[in-house]
């Protein structure tokens, strides 16, 4: 069992960057709502509790509390903004709406030597997003920061490991964050770090043959990064007792089940069952012009499919999927499900279609851990290290009706975009980079002759979890570089454009 973090999740945008700014300190760290009982606390046996921040104010009638016994709990806590306000409510400190919002940079000045200042600069920038302020503390309190706007902008008990921050030290902007995570982590809760990607590859092993036993497991092998690192994962745990899946939808990438095979080359006993349902799924969208309708076959035809080649193995009860963590904390989130802005990329539905036990390799790790495993587990650079791909591929990616066609011209379109990225050295520099091929068609000139033909969008952004994202500003000279090729190579393509757009308001994918 790991040294644990508790993070108790008060609805912030940033409470995931916690539990990985944690997890990349070596400790392992869990996210559970705010109002999980005391009982259920007490048995996960943490070290330290992380207290997140929340869109609430304390002095809102419903605003979320957690249950009173965690102050009895004689661990260390650490208060982050709404966090630090319940820290201070708990000691009798006042709460009052800030004179100055602050949202964004700002500086804080070390008004007490403490261990959790520790190697932090007397000045230093932080990240702030709140509306309230702590307005005054008294005796057990200690103040130990504040800033032009705030007093109080960190704060301890003066005799129990106890401290709150206004300023959220998980967030990239705040230059100390990490080093004040750090210690809290190992100065003040003296925790041993005992979490890795390696130890985990380990353990999980030996759980799945644990809870496999002597069983055969179906898993759908995308080409995408998690569930080769669940094929990876599972394989290297039961052998030849796995039966990987690849449907190619024909809304795949360029020559992807080729690829697929490639990558999997170290791995030479796992034995892939490809099946070309290209035709299938490319009759049924035949005239469908609505992006969720198109969803909505996409997912309904796989899993068709995939229960079709499933039958073929009557003796498999474990259907095995990459499920991640940020999935499992989404499903149990402090408010309940967001409003649906689209219908999830990834095709769901099959265990309650299939009758088959669950197997969840994954579902401890962000991606960012998913990827470190797949390198533990020997998986090429080229497949670890790849970029997220929609479930429903290129149908989201081709606007309008989707035709066998505009298929092959997207597929090239991309290919060359890939490419290039790889040749230049800057595949890595963007969290995900696509084409996307656009319902107009453009006047353009070939030689001496006026063409009319489509026009394709690059996209590429920069994110840490899809939530939000920002355009990935590549050199001119290489977009120009990618226009060129695309317009001389496909046939058919004669403009490129950039889409310049962050997320909010637009999404990554066009539809």
């Amino acid at each position: 069992m790991h040294n644990l973090v508790l993070i108790l999740d008060f609805g912030s945008q940033y409470t995931q960057l916690i539990a990985r700014k944690i997890r990349e300190a070596g400790v392992y760290s869990e996210i559970h709502p705010y109002n999980i009982s005391i009982k259920k606390i007490r048995a996960l046996q943490p070290k330290a509790l992380v207290l997140s921040g929340s869109p609430f104010s304390i002095s809102n009638v419903d605003a979320p509390h957690p249950a009173p016994e965690i102050w009895n709990l004689d661990i260390p806590i650490l208060g982050i903004c709404y966090g630090m306000q319940l820290v201070g409510q708990q000691f009798a400190a006042v709460v009052a709406p800030a004179s100055k919002r602050e949202y964004g940079k700002a500086h804080i000045e070390v008004a007490k030597e403490d261990p959790l200042f520790f190697g932090v600069e007397y000045e230093t920038q932080v990240w702030m997003s709140h509306g309230d302020k702590i307005d005054s503390i008294q005796h057990p309190l200690v103040i130990l920061a504040k800033t032009a706007n705030s007093e109080h902008a960190a704060f301890r008990h003066e005799s129990l490991p106890i401290y709150a921050l206004q300023f959220h030290p998980e967030v990239h902007h705040s230059l100390c964050g990490k080093q004040i995570l750090n210690n809290f982590l190992f100065k003040i809760a003296n925790i041993n770090p005992d979490w890795s990607p390696g130890c985990f590859v380990q353990e999980t092993i030996v759980n799945i043959r644990e809870q496999v036993g002597t069983d055969r497991v179906i898993l759908g092998l995308s080409g995408g990064v998690d569930s080769s690192v669940a094929a990876a994962l599972i394989h290297r745990a039961i052998g030849d007792r796995l039966i990987p899946i690849f449907v190619d939808t024909g809304l795949m990438r360029f020559q992807e089940a080729e690829r697929v095979k490639m990558m999997f080359k170290a791995y030479p006993s796992l034995k892939i069952e490809f099946v070309d349902a290209s035709e299938i799924f490319l009759s049924r969208l035949k005239s469908i012009s609505d992006p969720e309708q198109k969803r909505k076959i996409i997912g309904a035809t796989f899993v068709e499919v995939f229960e079709q080649e499933a039958a073929r193995f009557p003796d498999a009860t474990w259907l095995a999927q990459g499920t991640l963590y940020p999935d499992v904390i989404e499903s149990v989130s402090f408010a309940g499900p967001s409003v649906t802005i689209k219908s999830h990329h990834n095709v769901g539905g099959l265990p309650e279609k299939m009758k088959l036990k669950l197997l969840e390799p994954l579902r401890e790790l962000f991606k960012d851990e998913v990827r470190a495993a797949g390198k533990e587990l020997d998986l090429p650079d080229e497949l670890v290290m790849r970029h997220p791909f929609p479930g429903p591929g290129l149908a989201v990616r081709i606007l309008g009706e989707i035709k066998a066609e505009q298929v092959k011209l997207l597929q090239l379109a991309d290919e060359i975009f890939i490419e290039e990225l790889h040749k230049w050295g800057i595949y890595n520099d963007t969290w995900q980079a696509f084409a996307v091929l656009l319902p107009i068609q453009s006047v353009g000139v070939m030689g001496d002759e006026r063409t009319y033909e489509q026009v394709c969008a690059l996209r590429a952004v920069n994110s840490v979890d899809g939530m939000t994202a920002e355009v990935t500003e590549f050199p001119f000279a290489f977009l120009k570089h990618v226009s060129n090729r695309i317009c001389n190579e496909v046939k058919g393509i004669s403009r490129v454009v950039y889409d310049i757009s962050s997320k909010p308001p637009a999404t990554i994918e066009w539809e």
